[in-house]
C-alpha cells in the first residue's frame, strides 16, 4: 500500500503537466463564473415550472 502511494505522488510530480498559477486561477473564476450562472439558469427554469404547476392546479380547483 505504501508503495502503491509513493508510486502515485511519483506520477503526479513526474508525469502529470499542471497548469501555471495564472492559468489554474483563470480556469478557476471561469468555472466559478459559469456554476453561479448555470445555478441562475436552473433556478429560472424551476421557477418558471412552479408558477405554471401553481397555475394549473389553481385552474382545475
Amino acid at each position: 500500500m505504501l508503495d502503491y502511494i509513493k508510486d502515485s505522488f511519483e506520477e503526479l510530480k513526474n508525469n502529470v503537466s499542471w497548469p501555471s498559477w495564472s492559468q489554474g486561477y483563470s480556469l478557476t473564476v471561469l468555472v466559478a463564473i459559469f456554476s453561479v450562472i448555470f445555478s441562475l439558469a436552473i433556478w429560472g427554469v424551476d421557477t418558471v415550472f412552479s408558477r405554471i404547476v401553481e397555475v394549473y392546479f389553481d385552474l382545475i380547483n
